[in-house]
């Protein structure tokens, strides 16, 4: 079995954004960058496949040579090899268009990322990777489980609740928690880590989005302490303020 896992590199849920004045974007100065949560989980969750069924796991990641400690980590933790597409995507079409591309000319039975990455959030790239390759496709996934070689069996979660579906692969999933328990890398990892192979290749579609212009509103919080048995307050002061 081979099992691709596309991750995103996003800012630190701790670190404070701010915007660079001359250019309207995030000022990425003294921003720490990790992982993206949810693409953890499908890692994770590769990873115990891996241990328990012997598949190939790569990791896919499209951006800057900036990325490639991470990508490291990713095989510290125990990913035979990755592959990065050099660039600084701008747009998800254009991300969706790398891994489709790759995964047109390496073919994959697993293709996991996260539900959507927690910058944009626009939970769309494995829907349109989906699309291009016309795989079956589910997410948001909270558990996959491998049948045989053709098949699997995943816990989606619907608007109802949740939903036990089987599914031939290949496939491509959304992953969140509790598909899998994050992994930290040991030190035989990190030390392996050194030597595992990292494909760099070329952009090969454009971006589909011209950036104009960002603003980032700054809120100020009201901070008043309202008890329970007082909710008509609540309502008086969000209708003051036009909130609803």
């Amino acid at each position: 079995m081979k099992i691709l896992v596309c991750i995103s590199v996003v800012p630190d849920t701790t670190s404070k954004i701010t915007l660079d004045n001359s250019s309207s974007k995030i000022n990425e100065e003294g921003l720490t960058f990790i992982v993206g949560p949810y693409d953890d989980y499908a890692l994770s969750r590769a990873l115990e496949i891996k241990e328990k069924n012997q598949a190939e796991v790569v990791v896919f990641h499209v951006g800057p040579v900036e990325s490639d400690p991470l990508i490291r980590k990713c095989l510290a933790l125990g990913a035979d090899r990755a592959v990065r597409i050099n660039g600084k995507p701008t747009d998800s079409n254009q991300i969706a268009n790398e891994i489709s591309n790759y995964v047109k000319d390496n073919p994959f039975d697993l293709i996991l990322m996260g539900k959507e990455s927690i910058d944009y959030n626009s939970a769309i790239i494995h829907t349109l990777v989906a699309s291009s390759l016309n795989l079956n496709h589910f997410s948001p996934i909270m558990k996959l489980e491998i049948l045989d070689n053709n098949h699997v069996s995943i816990l989606l979660e619907t608007e109802d609740g949740k939903a036990e579906v089987h599914s031939n692969t290949p496939i491509v999933l959304g992953c969140q928690e509790p598909i899998a328990e994050w992994k930290i890398p040991s030190m035989r990892g990190i030390m392996m880590a050194r030597s595992k192979e990292i494909t760099i290749t070329e952009m090969s579609s454009s971006s589909q989005v011209n950036f104009k212009s960002c603003e980032i509103v700054e809120t100020k919080r009201k901070q008043i302490m309202i008890e329970s048995e007082n909710a008509e307050t609540l309502i008086d002061i969000l209708k003051s303020e036009s909130l609803i």
